[in-house]
């Protein structure tokens, strides 16, 4: 590999599992979700068949690293039985094995989730939650297309609880149509009430091949965004809860490993239709990126080769791979990763990073490699320059 300074050492190892099906899809989602009208419709058997081939496909690429987390994502995971995840859960143990304390983490929807499946996802091995409520505003929940209400999010939290999970993260979104500063706000304080060591707080974004791009929403603008984003992370800050991500608080540092996993330019093997993965190949001292076919139908027929497509990411990729997940963290990552994790020497991109630290968007490169606050706001121009 060009500019190599030393042997790509492998980095944390984390298994993605995607299960594709959802009971509507909301106007905004651009992930590979798609709609079943009645939950017997599930083909739970059959796609848990074709997830433990495509395991069992992947598990070489672990190179003898254990699993540090695992995430099932979505699509609404929590449709699936308890039973189903537990299958995946031992053969990912069997096959690859999990560090002392993995973390695993299952997406929930509160409109769609038999709450009394709870404590059975909790013996099924989950230890983390991750509860897509959103809002807790019921008009906004209804121009989102959510399949909840307030009063649901608000039980389906209590039963979280009650269960006994303590970790447990809480989608929210701002900026949506019509938002106030204080209502968006009223949705963080909400959330704060129900507990959670964990907050996703992040902006309602109009992506391509989404009801909402083919009929957009009225926005807020500008100046409203600038005094929501400003009214939430002071409430935020107020409640405890420490940014370390552009859009992630956590409490009491309890941060989303697998995430973190993500930004720190860590592996992840991707099962499950339309997963994606990346991993580092220390014999061959190649990065490459694994996609699996998209839909579910065929990647149930598809079994072992359900592997459509291995992508070697070349050297002159690899800075932009690199801190478009590493710059999402406020406080950087250590300079030494970037050389570890791309086998670059970081002089390939000394010049472009001292540009940015002459236009205040990061900071001068000594052991950490961070964005200035103005640059975590600008991030899009900042990963341009690489």
């Amino acid at each position: 590999m060009a500019d190599s300074t030393s042997a790509l050492e492998l980095p944390p190892l984390a298994l993605y599992v995607h299960l594709p099906w959802c009971v509507k899809k909301c106007p905004y989602c651009d992930f590979n979700s798609h709609a079943i009208d009645r939950a017997s419709d599930l083909p739970e058997a059959a796609y848990i068949t074709a997830l433990l081939a495509d395991l069992a496909h992947d598990a070489p690429m672990a190179q003898h690293r254990k699993l540090q987390s695992v995430f099932f994502g979505g699509g609404t995971p929590s449709l699936f039985s308890a039973a189903a995840i537990a299958r995946i859960l031992d053969a990912a143990e069997r096959q690859i094995g999990f560090v002392e304390t993995p973390e695993i983490t299952l997406e929930a929807n509160p409109g769609t989730l038999d709450h009394s499946r709870f404590p059975d996802f909790l013996a099924a091995g989950i230890n983390r939650l991750s509860i897509g409520v959103q809002s807790f505003d019921d008009s906004h929940l209804a121009t989102l297309g959510r399949v909840h209400d307030s009063a649901a999010a608000r039980r389906a939290l209590d039963q979280v609880r009650d269960a006994g999970f303590n970790n447990y993260n809480i989608d929210l979104m701002y900026g949506l149509p019509g938002q106030s500063p204080a209502q968006a706000r009223a949705d963080i304080e909400q959330a704060l009430a129900c507990s959670p060591s964990h907050l996703s707080w992040y902006e309602l974004t109009i992506e391509p091949n989404t009801a909402f791009y083919s009929r957009p929403p009225q926005l807020p603008n500008e100046d409203t965004l600038l005094d929501i984003t400003a009214t939430g992370l002071a409430a935020l800050r107020e409640a405890g809860f420490t940014r370390y991500e552009i859009s992630a608080f956590a409490r009491d540092a309890r941060l989303g490993e697998h995430n973190l996993n993500y930004w720190q330019f860590g592996d992840y093997l991707g099962i499950g239709a339309g997963a994606h993965g990346k991993i580092t190949l220390g014999p061959q001292q190649r990065i490459i990126r694994t996609a699996k076919t998209r839909q579910p139908e065929a990647y149930m027929k598809s079994l072992t080769s359900a592997l459509t497509k291995i992508r070697i990411l070349q050297a002159d990729e690899l800075p932009v791979e690199y801190f478009m997940n590493a710059l999402r963290l406020c406080e950087g990552v250590p300079k030494a990763h970037f050389s570890q994790r791309t086998g670059l020497s970081f002089s390939r991109v000394e010049a472009t990073w001292q540009q940015l630290v002459d236009l205040g968007l990061v900071a001068a490169a000594g052991t950490t490699l961070k964005p200035t606050p103005r640059g975590l706001s600008l991030l899009n121009e900042v990963i341009a320059r690489f």
